[in-house]
């Protein structure tokens, strides 16, 4: 028989759980319906199919031989029905997708992510990096973390401060030397900026007391990601504007100088985003008390 898109399949359900009591007071218990509900169910799939799948009783109900027939077939559809949805949970379950972007994915999350993991052997997790606002209506990202500016009230979402962002200009040593060292803002004006249309360099520029002008008539270069920006600064190509506490670890070895203490901001800050809706899911609540862990500046 061909089932029409109006067949009554809870209809089906409700069958089938009064065919596993033989008793319709049980199955409403099960289902959540009552004793009325569930009658009304059985009487509206009789009708459909053109069956009678019950006889009733005085406290008692009884299956006919076609709700013989039909309500183990019904036991084992249902049961492979219920697995598949498991599965999908637990696959769901055991899964993080955290979507940010290249330069806090390679700078601070490939760090730490280790440590996690270890933490929380059950849940594995996928980086989803990109420059562009995450849709959570649109994507399979479960959390998301990137800077921007505003309050962190974003309508459906719950937001936790991670970080202010700064910046300032970093350099190789190596550069540094060919000037005889960056002593004052003025010095870095002898070398090559990366990027002087970088938006933060007018911010930095201006809290150093030095004039935007002089970035005019530079050559453009456009890298895409600060981390991509922070290799080519590495490699001696010129001077990069940098949030620095992505950058300790190469200063540290050499790689890398941070020339003044001074930074500026342009209002962004970091923030660690997901739907409202899903805060008490575990595995983002294992995450997020990760990061409240692993960042002393994280706030609610």
């Amino acid at each position: 028989m061909k089932m029409s898109k109006q067949f009554p399949l809870n209809s089906l359900r409700v069958f089938e759980a009064a065919a596993r009591h033989m008793s319709f007071t049980r199955a409403g218990e099960e289902l959540g319906l009552t004793q009325t509900a569930v009658s009304y169910q059985i009487k509206l799939l009789e009708d459909t199919l053109g069956e009678q799948f019950f006889l009733r009783r005085p406290r008692q109900v009884m299956l006919t031989d076609a709700g013989a027939r039909l309500a183990p077939k019904l036991t084992e559809a249902f049961e492979m029905i219920d697995e598949a949805l498991a599965g999908t949970k637990n696959q769901s379950d055991s899964t993080l997708i955290i979507h940010t972007t290249a330069t806090f994915a390679s700078r601070w999350l490939a760090y730490h992510l280790g440590t996690f993991q270890l933490e929380n052997p059950g849940i594995a997790v996928r980086l989803e990096t990109s420059q562009e606002i995450v849709d959570f209506t649109r994507t399979e990202a479960d959390v998301a973390i990137r800077s921007g500016s505003g309050s962190g009230q974003w309508p459906g979402l719950k937001a936790h401060f991670l970080m202010k962002s700064d910046f300032t200009p970093m350099l190789s040593p190596a550069l540094a030397e060919t000037i005889g060292g960056v002593h004052e803002p003025e010095d870095i004006l002898k070398l090559r900026i990366i990027d002087p249309g970088d938006i933060w360099w007018p911010h930095w520029f201006a809290a150093a007391g030095l004039d935007e002008a002089e970035l005019e008539g530079r050559p453009i270069s456009r890298y895409g990601a600060q981390s991509f920006t922070a290799a080519a600064a590495i490699a001696g190509q010129g001077v990069a504007i940098l949030k620095p506490e992505f950058y300790a670890d190469d200063v540290a070895l050499g790689r890398l100088i941070q020339p003044f203490d001074l930074s500026a901001t342009d209002g962004s800050d970091y923030w660690f985003a997901y739907p409202e809706a899903r805060r008490h899911s575990k595995k983002i609540t294992a995450f997020r008390e990760f990061m409240r862990k692993m960042m002393p500046t994280f706030r609610d």
